[in-house]
């Protein structure tokens, strides 16, 4: 028997709980067989921290996110899939209402169900790259498991159930064709762990006592509408429950593969790999997005930095230089350097002296019908503000527009996108290809900051941006100046720009009113900068950028 297979088959006869407790052999029983690209990177940190961000992701700053799949379909926000088998959920009761039990229309079904019949991603694509988007986020799977895009290995996608489309061929193709760089997010690693609740049944009620459809296989598809399709594929549920599993809210605690959470064999960490390879392959993705601690199955699984070795080493090789770029949560000094982090919901509250992104939604993840019919999406100017105060700290935002099931978005929405194309066309001088300046800015909201919790999650914690908050970029000798607001007395105060200040040495001889290219009156003195604003509004006026030249 030779090395390899002696390794696999070794591999094969050690329980997956005695790997995530000794996360340090994870390599060593990691299978020779999933190859990855040959190149300079290699599947370890120290070799993955030579990464060094591309200029065109640093240069863009604003991405957008179609955060679209099958959990869309009943238009009732996210996490869908999960919590329609938690009894007495909210989405359980709808779900009910809806489709009937889930013993007998699970999620499998609600796939099936979904057509994504109006999709027209040229059109969409066009009105984001109006908006001022430099790159296009396509979902690729979430943690139903559910592969959007022609998947070799995984039958359980969209070309075959459902749409049958070819989801992120679609997105991609059209991305292209707006110039937008093209990403993809992938979430199903945590699939395992998060469709326990599928393999529950009602404790009350004429139901009680019949299991959900989690434990099906795919004898039991004989008639059915999935005959020859084995659920176990999708739901992954061939394997005793993590620890406190019908607590619904543990699964967090157990999001890095920690604290009693049920482990993934090593078929299931194979196949990620697999599907993941097969999706880069394909579609060749500018970004790639993982939904995880740090990277997919670490620390229990190697496949996760063996994804990330094979992306960057494809780029060398198909581009010339490394061109791409991974999104990566909760990452500590070193990974921060082998990846770019993002925070999700929140920002960071100083300039980080690598690139980050902030990903965030306008309303749910996935689309939910309530938010719109009560109109409580996220504004322009939230999103706006949002985006001046990431590019100032050196970041990027990433935006989720949710998608309705049928493949089009609402008539709310898309006023928030024109209204945010507009900004950006007067505006995104002062966005793109600028880079952070000596502080990121001031006013009284630095006062009133919230930390980061877990992953992100410190969005709309701190005090409202008004007009006394300035946010600082630079690129060249131009300093910008953006005022989160019009002055109500037709003056603003830039502190930190006055004659004695220790940022800017330089005496400015011209201060514009970027949108509107108005030349305006100011006075520096050793208070600081004085401006006066003109007598007539600027469209959009809630983020105001001056160019500041010297």
């Amino acid at each position: 028997m030779n090395r390899r297979a002696l390794i696999k088959q070794l591999a094969a006869s050690v329980p997956a709980i005695w790997l995530a407790q000794h996360a340090d052999a994870a390599s060593f029983f990691s299978s020779d067989e999933l190859r990855i690209a040959d190149g300079p990177f290699q599947s370890n940190w120290n070799s993955l921290q030579q990464y060094k961000t591309p200029d065109w992701y640093r240069n863009a700053k604003f991405g957008i996110w179609a955060h679209w799949g099958p959990q869309c379909e009943p238009e009732f926000g996210d996490w869908y899939a999960r919590e329609m088998y938690m009894e007495g959920n909210g989405k359980y009761n709808y779900h009910v209402e809806k489709y009937g039990h889930p013993s007998a229309f699970g999620f499998k079904d609600v796939i099936n169900k979904w057509k994504a019949e109006a999709w027209n991603p040229e059109e969409l694509l066009e009105l984001y790259k109006n908006a001022g988007a430099k790159y296009f986020m396509a979902l690729a799977n979430h943690h139903d498991n559910f592969d959007l895009y022609d998947s070799k290995y995984h039958k359980w996608n969209s070309t075959k159930i459902g749409p049958k489309k070819d989801l992120v061929g679609g997105w991609a193709k059209a991305a292209r064709k707006q110039g937008l760089y093209f990403g993809v997010s992938v979430h199903a690693a945590h699939a395992w762990s998060w469709y326990e609740t599928a393999q529950r049944s009602d404790k009350n009620g004429p139901k009680a006592g019949i299991p959900y459809d989690g434990k099906l296989t795919k004898k039991d598809g004989k008639g059915k509408w999935w005959e020859g399709l084995d659920p176990q594929e999708l739901y992954a549920q061939n394997h005793p429950l993590s620890k406190e599993s019908t607590d619904n809210a543990v699964i967090h605690a157990q999001w890095d593969w920690g604290a009693g959470v049920s482990v993934p064999d090593k078929a299931y960490c194979d196949k990620f790999f697999k599907r993941t390879i097969d999706l880069i392959d394909k579609y060749d993705p500018d970004v790639v997005y993982f939904d995880d601690t740090v990277l997919p199955l670490y620390p229990i699984s190697d496949v996760g930095l063996k994804i990330a070795a094979h992306l960057y080493n494809k780029s060398i090789k198909t581009k010339g230089s490394l061109q791409a770029v991974i999104n990566g949560k909760i990452l500590n000094e070193q990974q921060r350097k082998c990846m770019v982090w993002d925070i999700e919901r929140g920002q960071s509250n100083s300039i980080e002296p690598l690139p980050w992104q902030t990903d965030t939604c306008i309303g749910s993840w996935h689309y939910n019908k309530p938010i719109f019919d009560n109109h409580r999406y996220k504004s322009a100017k939230t999103v706006v503000h949002t985006l001046v105060d990431v590019v100032s700290k050196n970041g990027n935002l990433m935006l989720s527009v949710p998608v309705k099931g049928n493949g089009t978005i609402d008539s709310d929405e898309r006023k928030i996108v024109e209204e945010i194309g507009r900004w950006m066309k007067a505006n995104s001088e002062s966005i793109y290809d600028t880079r952070s300046w000596t502080i990121f800015g001031e006013g009284p909201a630095l006062e009133n900051t919230a930390p980061l919790s877990a992953q992100g999650f410190n969005e709309g914690k701190g005090k409202p941006f008004e007009a006394a908050d300035i946010r600082f970029v630079t690129k060249g000798d131009v300093l910008y100046a953006t005022v989160m607001g019009w002055p109500e007395n037709g003056k603003v105060m830039i502190k930190n720009l006055g004659s004695n200040s220790k940022h800017y040495k330089k005496k400015i001889s011209k201060v514009e009113l970027l949108s509107t290219k108005q030349s305006l009156a100011f006075e520096q003195t050793v208070d600081g900068l004085l401006v006066t604003f003109p007598e007539n509004r600027a469209a959009e006026f809630y983020a105001n950028a001056l160019k500041i030249i010297s």
